[in-house]
């Protein structure tokens, strides 16, 4: 049973990683989930709580991670409260129209927020252009954090 739920993890985790590039899939949780089922077939005796301390921790992160980035991309390329604004919405309702709504509808709305709020075409498409690497890089660095957290159980498993 315990090789079973040791290559079932490491099944859930590959699946959970490759989630990570897809809206509205909660990949992080597919992770923690993985985890905690294989210490369900196990009996809980191979990870200690602070490994699950640990996992939770970077889960969260994770978690806080897209909005956080593409934040951060979009204020590091000049975009105004106007260009943040714009961004949080367009991610939101980029969740509805799949991968190129995620993608497009926060930089067309970082776009278009700080174009009206006065800003000059060239310098809005600027603003637009660093939440689309904000984005980028917030989906990156969820995936390696997926990558670690399977890592770590990977080590105190096998």
């Amino acid at each position: 049973m315990e090789a079973f739920a040791d290559w079932l993890f490491v099944l859930l985790w590959a699946l959970g990683v490759l989630l990570t590039f897809l809206p509205f899939v909660p990949a992080t949780l597919v992770v923690l989930l993985a985890a905690l089922l294989h210490e369900l077939l196990v009996g809980f005796r191979e990870l200690s709580l602070g490994l699950w301390l640990g996992l939770l921790a970077l889960g969260l992160f994770a978690m806080a991670l897209d909005n956080l980035a593409a934040l951060l991309g979009a204020r590091r390329y000049g975009a105004g409260r106007a260009g943040l604004w714009g961004a949080f919405l367009g991610g939101l309702l980029g969740l509805f129209f799949g991968v190129l709504g995620v993608l497009l509808l926060p930089f067309l709305l970082a776009w278009l927020f700080e174009w009206l709020s006065g800003r000059r075409p060239e310098e809005a498409l600027r603003a637009a252009w660093g939440t689309l690497v904000g984005l980028m890089g917030g989906m990156v660095g969820k995936a390696l954090l997926h990558l670690a957290m399977g890592l770590l159980v990977l080590r105190a498993i096998f």
